[in-house]
């Protein structure tokens, strides 16, 4: 699958012959609904006196450029500056010249280019005007993409910090909100510098509720959380910061602009791609073959085996009882749920996997071989985690399959290692960059 360069809607599979390709069909529909070329547009603001600048931050960011640029009045000036992560840039359509220079970093844990970006993105603030407009493109991913360490902080700092968060099991405010209190870009940094050009931000959402202040820890969005927030979250999670940035936290010299800020009056937020807006598309796809489709919520989070079985629970009492949902039907859901990862004896082989593959792990332990129920977690934006992967699928013989292969799954689970069990069984779903991030997608076929 070309989910990035394929947006044609493809002939749809039959469910009940090839529930795999049926399942990544819905997929595809979700995705589509959320590359920028096709929700950007209603949101541009017309050309200001001045110049325009673009500046942004995600996975979806080299895409969003592309849309702006291709959409963007010709005689119009523009330029500007986005980061996305390594490999998440997207093939350039041809004749379509570039205003916007897309450089690329790492993501999830920030390195020496991502700082590179943010310091250059931060300069190309200074001098702006109030005929100027700053258009700003953020996307999921913006966190790790758009470093610019407080003071006090090294790269390093910053780095070990953010690998800790995300084996914390911290949900994906709290990581935000401490990323935010220890930058000098994020929780409405950014558009204070810009200041008094007008910002508009146009954002994909990748987090339950749609907060903009939480997307990519809102750099151009007020802050309504506090320095004592950040501090108490590190306390919970047993992260440590340096003593002259724990001072900065406690005194509130590392606040963050809030809400009523004079320098964010007239700035303007537009939410062009949306979970919500994906799965409905997803459901759509799924009622044009026949089949039913229940979405639960865009906003599920909690630890991931938890959510898959939990999940296993409402599938199985479908394919039981028919309730609460008369089957066929197709099950969706989204949001973002954690992984909290298990510390391994010495010398134990680190488990690879993402959100998704454990979702899949817990889901199939607790679905137990249940007959008629196929399943596909993945993330929109074609990456689970750090692997190439952008999920798994679920099987009803999964666990048959895996017993005569000798791979158990409990030990699996134990080191949070989905792609050590999906990968030999052929169940790994591989999708490469898709060029948008709409978070967490779940699908269950109950036939």
């Amino acid at each position: 699958m070309t989910a990035h360069t394929d947006t044609t809607p493809a002939a749809t599979p039959d469910p009940r012959r090839q529930p795999r390709d049926f399942l990544e069909h819905l997929y595809r529909a979700a995705v589509r609904r959320a590359l920028p070329l096709h929700t950007t547009a209603p949101f541009l603001p017309a050309p200001p006196r001045g110049r325009t600048l673009v500046l942004g931050a995600g996975k979806a960011g080299g895409a969003m450029a592309q849309a702006v640029e291709a959409l963007w009045p010709a005689d119009a000036p523009l330029s500007g500056l986005v980061v996305t992560r390594y490999g998440h840039t997207p093939p350039r359509p041809a004749g379509l010249p570039q205003r916007i220079e897309v450089v690329e970093a790492s993501h999830p844990v920030p390195d020496a280019a991502g700082l590179a970006a943010a310091e250059r993105i931060m300069a190309l603030t200074q001098g702006l005007t109030a005929d100027d407009l700053v258009l700003c493109l953020i996307s999921g991913g913006g966190s790790a993409l758009l470093t610019l360490p407080a003071d006090g902080l090294t790269l390093a700092d910053k780095q070990r910090i953010n690998r800790e968060l995300l084996e914390s099991g911290a949900d994906i405010a709290q990581m935000n909100c401490v990323r935010k209190h220890l930058s000098r870009i994020k929780g409405g940094r950014l558009a204070t510098a810009c200041a008094p050009a007008r910002v508009v931000t146009l954002t994909i959402s990748d987090v339950p509720g749609d907060d903009p202040s939480v997307i990519a820890s809102g750099p151009t969005v007020a802050d309504a959380t506090t320095c004592a927030d950040a501090l108490a979250i590190l306390a919970r999670y047993g992260i440590d910061v340096p003593p002259a940035v724990r001072a900065a936290l406690e005194s509130g010299a590392l606040e963050t602009p809030k809400p009523g800020d004079a320098r964010l009056a007239g700035h303007a937020v537009h939410m062009i791609a949306t979970p919500q807006q994906s799965l409905e598309a997803a459901a759509a796809a799924a009622r044009a073959a026949g089949i039913e489709a229940h979405i639960l919520s865009d906003e599920i989070e909690g630890e991931s085996r938890e959510v898959g079985r939990v999940h296993a629970a409402l599938a199985r009492a479908v394919a039981r009882r028919g309730q609460p949902f008369a089957r066929p039907c197709v099950i969706l859901s989204g949001g973002e749920t954690t992984v909290t990862v298990k510390k391994q004896p010495e010398g134990t082989p680190r488990g690879r996997g993402g959100r998704a593959g454990e979702f899949c792990m817990g889901l199939a332990e607790a679905l137990q071989g249940q007959a008629d129920v196929w399943a596909l977690a993945a993330d929109t934006d074609g990456i689970d985690g750090v692997e190439a992967n952008a999920g798994a699928f679920v099987t009803p013989d999964v666990l048959a399959r895996a017993h005569a292969a000798g791979l158990k799954l409990p030990a699996y689970l134990s080191r949070n290692d989905a792609c050590g069990f999906f990968e030999p069984l052929g169940d790994l779903f591989t999708t490469g960059p898709t060029h948008t991030n709409v978070n967490d997608f779940r699908a269950l076929l109950v036939l």
